[in-house]
């Protein structure tokens, strides 16, 4: 062993033609007879003739050479054999290791990206609504424009957070269609319901929000006589169900495509939960639309 360990670390460098492994096994073959030789010298007593005097003792030190020259150096082919072996695996281990962290910075990338896509997307919407209650010259421009900006911000910095929580997202839903309904109180309104045990569940940023913003955007606006939207959130059986319901004009006059901003929450719900989300869009009797999110109830740390 002593020879192994020596040579499998002296000489730092060695020369093209003479492999590692190659001097390991030489080692290991010439110290078994030395070190049976020490062994049988030793245990001479003081006194006694010397080993190669005593036929039984000479004897006994040439069976224990050759044995060690048959067994050693295959001992030695196993140890390099299964040395190599973990070594592949740790190398095997590390590269696993170390394409999950670059995958992982790769999806931390791509949902910064989404949500740079999701905040211009609300912004402008927002921005475009009170323009039209200023060119119109409507006295609640300016309450709506102070709404906004207390709105935006609690909003904004939420944007760069990888999660936030139900009960927050509720917040800035209930802030966004308060200020829904100063620009339209005839043609809008709304409704809250949420469990207490959903409201620190985790979830990505303008979850919620998109969903709603989504409704006054295709359902309520188009409708001449308006509508109402009801966001309902509870638990059930381990998971978080979330309803955003509206009596807007519906699917099928709003069209196939209801925005970019349903396709790119798709991707978040995909990046945040691995696929054990799901978004469903559903039409209603005699209009609206309900979109139902479902996804693991997940607690955001303290």
């Amino acid at each position: 062993m002593l020879a192994f360990g020596l040579f499998e670390q002296w000489p730092k460098r060695l020369p093209a033609w003479l492999a590692r492994w190659v001097l390991q096994v030489l080692g290991v073959a010439v110290a078994m007879p030395l070190a049976t030789y020490a062994i049988y010298v030793l245990s001479t007593d003081a006194g006694a003739p010397p080993f190669w005097q005593d036929e039984d003792r000479l004897g006994g030190f040439a069976m224990l050479s050759v044995l060690g020259e048959l067994l050693a150096p295959w001992m030695a082919l196993a140890a390099l054999v299964r040395q190599k072996d973990a070594l592949a695996r740790h190398q095997a281990l590390a590269f696993d290791l170390e394409r999950s962290e670059l995958e992982r910075n790769a999806l931390d990338s791509r949902l910064r990206l989404l949500q740079a896509q999701v905040a211009p997307h609300f912004l402008f919407n927002t921005l475009a609504n009170v323009r039209e209650l200023v060119d119109s010259g409507s006295p609640q421009a300016s309450t709506v424009l102070d709404s906004l900006i207390a709105y935006l911000r609690a909003a904004v910095p939420r944007l760069h957070e990888p999660a936030t929580t139900l009960g927050q997202e509720l917040q800035l839903v209930r802030a966004y269609l308060e200020l829904m309904h100063m620009r339209m109180p005839d043609r809008l309104q709304f409704m809250l319901q949420a469990d207490e045990t959903a409201l620190d569940l985790r979830c990505p940023p303008m979850t919620l929000l998109t969903l709603v913003e989504n409704a006054v955007r295709h359902g309520i606006d188009p409708s001449e006589e308006g509508g109402r939207i009801e966001v309902r959130v509870r638990m059930q059986d381990g998971r978080c169900r979330a309803d955003v319901v509206d009596t807007g004009v519906g699917l099928q006059r709003a069209g196939n495509g209801l925005g970019t901003g349903l396709s790119t929450l798709r991707e978040r719900l995909q990046l945040t939960f691995g696929g054990d989300a799901h978004l469903r869009l559903t039409a209603l009797e005699p209009h609206g639309v309900c979109a139902e999110l479902d996804f693991p109830a997940q607690r955001s740390p303290a």
